[in-house]
């Protein structure tokens, strides 16, 4: 009966197949089997394939997110420094206007200081100094402590060695032009003069 039922299925078959290669045509039942085995190891590799391909695409997305997470920092610090020292070049520039200023305010005399006719000049050299100092101070510039300090490469620039009985060698007994810092880097090093022991 078996017989009978599968004659008619191959016999159908057999007229569907005409006309394909031998080769290509499977005749046995050991083949089907083989063919199975075959299958499923090569979907038991296929999958251990895609779980590494998986796994490698996984730690290349947190490689990716790490790197753009670092550029994204890096980027946001590089921005507040841009703000931060803008001013850099132009406050360069503008210390030569103070330095000015500075020497002109220490070279009136007492005399002209009580004088009437320049009480007045004297009063806005003075004021426009103070603006200044003021208007460094909100853009975070400052002025380098320097006389009776020690030595510091960092904030001094020794410019000569200044014997003296009353300091210590190498503190700072003379400054010839004022040091600068803006925020927390140097603008401009002070120029000094450092004591030094007497022949």
């Amino acid at each position: 009966m078996d017989k009978k039922k599968a004659e008619p299925r191959d016999e159908a078959v057999t007229e569907e197949l005409k006309g394909v290669p031998e080769e290509f045509l499977d005749d046995g039942e050991t083949g089907d089997q083989d063919s199975d085995d075959r299958d499923g190891g090569s979907m038991d590799d296929a999958l251990a394939r895609l779980v590494a391909d998986l796994d490698a695409a996984k730690q290349e997305v947190l490689y990716a997110k790490a790197d753009t997470q670092n550029l994204r920092r890096r980027m946001e610090k590089e921005m507040q420094d841009a703000r931060a020292y803008a001013a850099t070049g132009f406050a360069r520039d503008v210390l030569s206007v103070s330095d000015n200023l500075s020497r002109a305010i220490d070279s009136i005399s007492a005399e002209l200081r009580e004088d009437d006719k320049f009480k007045g000049l004297v009063a806005g050299i003075e004021a426009t100094m103070r603006e200044l100092d003021k208007v460094f101070a909100q853009h975070g510039i400052s002025r380098i402590a320097a006389m009776g300090l020690p030595l510091d490469p960092n904030q001094h620039q020794a410019m000569m060695e200044v014997p003296s009985k009353d300091a210590e060698p190498g503190t700072i007994v003379q400054e010839m032009q004022a040091g600068y810092m803006i925020k927390d880097r140097l603008l401009r090093p002070a120029m000094v003069g450092v004591a030094k022991k007497p022949d």
